[in-house]
């Protein structure tokens, strides 16, 4: 029976075709998104975090237009390792978005994320628009260490959805 039967997600995650980011945060969740080979990522977009509960149509429309395959959620971790409220508060997102959209859904450390994408962005936007889109940027950075983590161990990188708190790889593994 399929996952699509059961209405459950899938927890295997593909080894090919387009792959979204989720870089979860209270105010904006930034999006990103690859090519099927998975050589190239680019920022989407940034879509509003206060009401990611009612945005279904929103994430299965997003998901069918892009043609995703996979979904990796960026799991923030102190730099000693450890967990935070915010962790959960992105497991739980994550979990809620496999749910909607039947695909299977990797967790991934995001540490740093939103300092390179800082970096990256330079100097040429002002505060507001620079605050806007360094969230799609920072789901860029998150992809791509997703990407490189998964061609360098030769397997799909990350944790599933139900590995508990710890039971993931870091960027450091």
């Amino acid at each position: 029976m399929s996952s699509a039967q059961t209405n459950q997600p899938d927890d295997s995650f593909p080894a090919s075709g387009r792959i979204a980011a989720f870089d979860y945060g209270t105010v904006r969740i930034g999006i990103a998104v690859c090519d099927p080979d998975r050589i190239l990522a680019s920022p989407l977009e940034v879509h509003p975090a206060a009401n990611w509960r009612n945005d279904g149509d929103y994430f299965r429309s997003l998901i069918k237009s892009e043609r995703i395959v996979g979904i990796v959620v960026g799991l923030p971790i102190h730099c000693d390792g450890g967990e935070s409220e915010k962790s959960k508060e992105a497991r739980e997102f994550a979990k809620w978005l496999a749910a909607e959209t039947l695909l299977p859904v990797r967790m991934f450390d995001e540490r740093f994320t939103t300092a390179d994408a800082n970096r990256r962005l330079g100097g040429n936007f002002t505060r507001a628009k620079k605050k806007q889109r360094v969230d799609a940027i920072a789901a860029l950075v998150l992809l791509e260490s997703f990407i490189e983590a998964s061609r360098y161990r030769q397997a799909i990188a990350g944790e599933a959805l139900n590995a508990g708190p710890d039971g993931g790889e870091s960027l450091d593994a």
